[in-house]
């Protein structure tokens, strides 16, 4: 049986018992990094395109441009405004603290790699993915404060960390006499092509359909290939401009959203399912390329202390400081800091890093090993421990008024959508009360 026919399989058989899993704190993307080991290169099965860097890196980059989008243009703003406070401390205060400690981290640890190395890995591990911790948001006794907050955040950091990559993959190059020797100036005018793009793309996109729809020229299902297309627009037309394609997905998103009033939230949900199965993709390859390969070599203790520091202190410590005058009981603060899983945005940003590496001549053994092992740790890490830890401490603050203060619109319910158990990561989702977990 060839790797493509194994990786259809799974795909198949874990769609047929996702919930079960997921009740077993058994997550996709463990499922599918487990794959990617078995049909990696080191493994008795293949998938031809695994040895593409090229295909590998187009498959990468197009599904996180499509959940960048479509996590922006269904961002629920009513709910967020209702409470600015925590989301606006993790974002503005705990999310550039924690790539500065992470890059602090990364000088201690690996002085070799430079200033220039160790923020490009403190950027590709400053994200978060809610996917990784769904328990957190499945479990209504966590507080919907606490949720919505943790949510947003996941939602909007893998945004503001893609700017961040790319300028330090540049400065790693031209640092090497690899790449232009502006490359701040090199860096904003790529961003500046992107956000340009994205207001064609985001704005236009958002008013045409509109229009069209108001005037009955629209279908359900042509809204859906409409807002696929325009988060594969936003991508594709800023990168042949020679602007930053993410950044142009993510604020076309945001201003798709804006324009269209946030009337094809379901319809997105059709780009945000296409980016959720490629997902499943993009965990076998970082279980092909890079989980198989560092299994089976040697480890250096170094490695797996940044990974442990990166998981615990470099994110915990700056979101307590981000809470200081915030009221939240110190469980709370504890709480949020642990539940900063790093996933599918840094899986993807390490995947670049690795190809772009590559192709300069750079050794990039060290900076993908730190990563793929702080990922692989926090796919086990988060997701086992999600379910347990939410019913804990939902208990100990389930008297707490601070974090229990309902703000702005009422904490909705939502079920997750069939293979979606995953999926709900960028939306304040929740089981019925009366689920039994």
């Amino acid at each position: 049986m060839t790797g493509l026919a194994v990786l259809a399989a799974v795909f198949v058989c874990y769609s047929l018992v996702a919930a079960r899993l997921d009740r077993w704190s058994i997550t996709a993307p463990m499922v599918f990094v487990a794959t990617g080991v078995l049909i990696g290169p080191e493994g008795p099965t293949s998938v031809g395109f695994v040895d593409d860097p090229e295909a590998v890196k187009i498959v990468a980059e197009l599904t996180l441009a499509l959940l960048l989008f479509a996590d922006a243009s269904t961002l629920e703003w009513s709910k967020v405004r209702g409470d600015r406070s925590l989301t606006a401390r993790l974002l503005l205060i705990g999310f550039p603290l924690t790539v500065l400690s992470g890059l602090g981290a990364g000088l201690w640890l690996a002085p070799a790699a430079g200033w220039a190395g160790a923020a490009l890995i403190a950027s590709i591990l400053a994200p978060t993915d809610a996917a990784l911790g769904l328990g957190v948001f499945t479990n209504r006794a966590v507080p919907g404060r606490i949720r919505r907050a943790l949510n947003v955040e996941s939602g909007l950091n893998d945004g503001m960390a893609t700017p961040l990559v790319m300028l330090f993959l540049s400065v790693l190059a031209a640092h090497e006499g690899l790449g232009p020797a502006n490359w701040l100036a090199e860096s904003a005018r790529e961003l500046g092509i992107a956000v340009l793009a994205a207001v064609v793309v985001g704005l236009g996109s958002g008013y045409l359909l509109s229009a069209a729809r108001d005037r009955g020229f629209t279908s359900e299902t042509s809204d859906r290939l409409a807002v696929l297309a325009a988060a594969l627009l936003a991508y594709g037309g800023s990168v042949a401009v020679g602007g930053n394609g993410f950044v142009a997905a993510f604020v076309a998103g945001l201003l798709f959203s804006a324009a269209s009033r946030g009337r094809f939230h379901e319809a997105a949900e059709f780009t945000e399912d296409a980016g959720l199965f490629s997902s499943f993709l993009v965990w076998t390859l970082f279980g092909a390329l890079l989980v198989g390969p560092q299994l089976s070599g040697e480890v250096e203790a170094s490695t797996i202390a940044y990974a442990l520091l990166s998981l615990t202190v470099v994110r915990m410590i700056p979101v307590a400081i981000a809470m200081i005058g915030s009221g939240l009981r110190p469980s709370s603060i504890a709480f949020m800091g642990w539940f900063g899983p790093r996933g599918l945005a840094s899986v993807v940003f390490t995947l670049i890093a690795f190809e772009s590496l590559h192709e300069s001549g750079l050794a990039s053994e060290g900076l993908i090993a730190v990563a793929t092992w702080t990922v692989l740790l926090s796919v086990l890490a988060h997701g086992v421990s999600a379910r347990p830890l939410s019913a804990i401490y939902g208990r100990v603050v389930a008297d707490a008024a601070v974090e229990n203060q309902t703000m702005g619109s009422p904490d909705e319910t939502h079920l997750p959508r069939s293979l979606t158990a995953q999926k709900s990561r960028r939306r304040d989702t929740e089981l019925p009360s009366s689920d039994p977990h």
